[in-house]
């Protein structure tokens, strides 16, 4: 395992700070995608996020991707090219 760079401490700060009491797990993908497309040579260009939220009970799927998205500022479409999200409310199928 790695150690993670700064672009995903300050995602995980940022998520940890906008869904209080999620459960997440944030994987840097970018080792795979070394030399595709949105590859900057940073090794932080791809990530996976699976997070589990009270908050997005009642939610759809695009209002839980958009509330991530908002979450991150910047970051998806500036600094990380890719952003695979699965966001869950407590005790919806996994």
């Amino acid at each position: 395992m790695s150690t993670p760079g700064p672009v995903e401490k300050e995602m995980e700060s940022l998520l940890t700070a906008a869904f209080p009491d999620a459960n997440f797990a944030l994987s840097n993908d970018s080792a795979k995608h070394h030399g595709h497309s949105g590859d900057d040579g940073s090794g932080e260009s791809h990530f996976s996020l699976s997070i589990e939220w009270a908050g997005f009970a009642g939610m759809n799927r695009v209002a839980r991707q958009r509330a991530v998205n908002k979450a991150l500022g910047d970051l998806p479409g500036q600094r990380v090219h890719a952003l695979a999200i699965k966001a869950t409310a407590p005790g919806e199928g996994r």
